[in-house]
């Protein structure tokens, strides 16, 4: 996850203490990218054993304020979270299931879209969600029409 720093090193520079319940909290957004913060609950408390799910809400939003995991929230679904920073990148999500993953900015740099009017807002990020079915929703359409045609 972190590269040539350590995760506790991470947090050190960012100047929050390594404990258990942060690092766990970036162990579980690191294994499940795009995890809802229940999902995120649930493996801080699998991990450690026992964790309040308050404890677990107050890293996120630590970690949030020193910007080591972004938090993303498409319409119609929970908040969710990720360890990619800083780099204005988009989401494709599923209208069925609600899988996301990650889209790479079209241009590169922030904000990679220009809007024909900025109000005479100073832009430093532009958010995009595209929707659409993941392959398993598609595939699951195929087999459900196949057994219609069967029935």
């Amino acid at each position: 996850m972190a590269g040539i720093l350590t995760t506790p090193m991470l947090l050190r520079t960012a100047g929050l203490r390594p404990t258990a319940i942060r690092l766990a909290v970036l162990d579980a957004v690191d294994e499940s990218p795009h995890a809802g913060a229940q999902q995120i609950v649930s493996a801080v408390q699998q991990g450690l054993g026992s964790a309040s799910r308050q404890a677990v809400y107050d890293a996120l939003d630590q970690l949030l304020a020193v910007q080591l995991i972004r938090r993303i929230e498409p319409a119609g679904s929970p908040a969710r979270y990720e360890l990619r920073v800083g780099d204005n990148h988009h989401h494709v999500v599923c209208r069925r299931c609600g899988s996301a993953s990650d889209v790479d900015c079209a241009v590169g740099e922030a904000p990679c879209l220009e809007p024909s009017q900025t109000h005479g807002f100073v832009l430093d990020e532009a958010e995009v969600t595209f929707w659409g079915l993941c392959p398993q929703c598609q595939e699951h359409d195929v087999h459900a029409g196949m057994e219609d045609q069967d029935g």
